[in-house]
């Protein structure tokens, strides 16, 4: 079966349930740490860029440790011969397999050891070091709603259904591209020994233009920020196989792939508090629902992942992928040029169309801030008004 997603380190592929412990409550932490929109905004950029950082130095950490183990490949049968390919096959079994699983798991351990130090101390600094900010009209509300009604508003708000619409197609086109870009990079450009600079370039471009991304959208607007960032990538996908193999034009699609998912990683989180203020207005005396917008999001985001993995997985094994192979069949490599263009194109262009449904506007977010501003005045007003008498 083919290896799991981003072969050199990804950070969906050992997160697991622990994750979602720590991932909902940071995320939400967002609407908590202040008020005004801009605030929120300039922390999202800031939790991103960071995001993506550790995301570089993970990869990195992995790479370099799991990548001195030199895993020999197995050369296919057809180009062995017929009459020993059994024996040949065989005798690279008896000779490699032993010594160098026990090499490569022990550097997976080695390297799930300092990942998850560097977790833990992260998760140590942001509970002792952060601290929530909550509306006073929140905390005075007589009794919380439950968390099945909450849920049930929270799913018939128009605004995040959209949201989520849109982002559930361009987050699967971003996630078949980097869960199989280390393959293709592999077999089917021939950069068996690149792959995981290149990983780290499309990372890299990631991390330098999530500020830039932060400036547009508070310059453009959020959605143009959307059309432009998605809708970047297209061109150099397409190019990336319509091209013959070439290092030096690898590397410039991996730059501007980073560019976009740097726009992947920050626009929904930075567009979903505005939702959040939308759903606050629109029910003024329901509080305390910002986990199951956070929740949710994230939900849907691994559902993505493990769509991203099980397409790829079922792709590429009725194409006849050859775990461990020196190369592979024609039909895997036609496969793996359509799961990292042809396939998130047309699931970038159908997430742009469904983004159009989306009615957040910038006129509409600054009508939202100004009633919120105008609410929570009034809620100081009566408290002020409930302590005096």
């Amino acid at each position: 079966m083919p290896e799991a997603h981003w072969t050199c380190g990804s950070r969906e592929s050992w997160a697991g349930g622990v994750t979602q412990c720590f991932h909902v409550p940071y995320s939400a932490l967002t609407m908590f740490i202040s008020r005004e929109q801009s605030e929120r905004d300039s922390a999202t950029a800031y939790r991103m860029t960071v995001e993506v950082l550790g995301t570089v130095l993970g990869t990195a950490i992995q790479g370099q440790i799991v990548g001195k183990v030199v895993t020999p490949c197995i050369e296919s049968p057809i180009f062995i011969g017929k009459t020993n390919s059994s024996v040949a096959m065989e005798e690279l079994n008896m000779t490699h397999d032993t010594g160098s699983l026990t090499d490569t798991r022990n550097a997976y351990m080695i390297a799930a050891g300092v990942i998850g130090g560097l977790y833990i101390l992260c998760a140590v600094i942001l509970s002792v070091g952060v601290r929530e900010k909550r509306e006073s009209s929140e905390l005075q509300s007589d009794e919380p709603v439950s968390f099945f009604q909450g849920l049930k508003l929270v799913m018939n708000h128009g605004a995040y259904i959209k949201l989520i619409a849109g982002f559930l197609f361009t987050s699967l086109a971003f996630m078949l591209l980097e869960g199989n870009f280390a393959l293709f990079c592999t077999y089917t450009l021939g950069f068996r020994n690149e792959f995981q600079n290149i990983l780290l370039a499309i990372m890299l471009s990631a991390t330098l233009t999530i500020p830039l991304w932060q400036w547009f959208l508070t310059r453009f607007g959020k959605k143009m920020a959307v059309y432009v960032g998605m809708s970047s990538a297209i061109p150099f996908l397409i190019m990336v196989v319509v091209l013959d193999s070439n290092l030096i034009i690898t590397y410039i699609v991996a730059i501007a792939a980073g560019i976009s998912v740097a726009a992947a990683f920050l626009l929904p989180w930075s567009m979903l508090p505005d939702v959040i203020d939308d759903f606050k207005l629109q029910h003024p005396n329901s509080h305390g629902h910002e986990a199951i917008f956070f929740s949710f999001y994230v939900f849907f985001t691994k559902f993505t992942s493990g769509v991203s993995l099980g397409i790829s997985t079922l792709s590429l094994d009725f194409a006849g992928y050859q775990t461990r192979g020196c190369s592979q069949p024609n039909d895997v490599n036609f496969t793996l040029k359509m799961l990292v263009s042809a396939v998130p194109v047309a699931l970038i262009l159908l997430g742009l169309f469904l983004f159009k449904l989306y009615p957040i506007d910038e006129e509409k977010r600054r009508k939202n801030k100004k009633a919120l501003q105008d609410l929570s005045a009034r809620c100081s007003d009566n408290t002020e008004l409930a302590s005096i008498v």
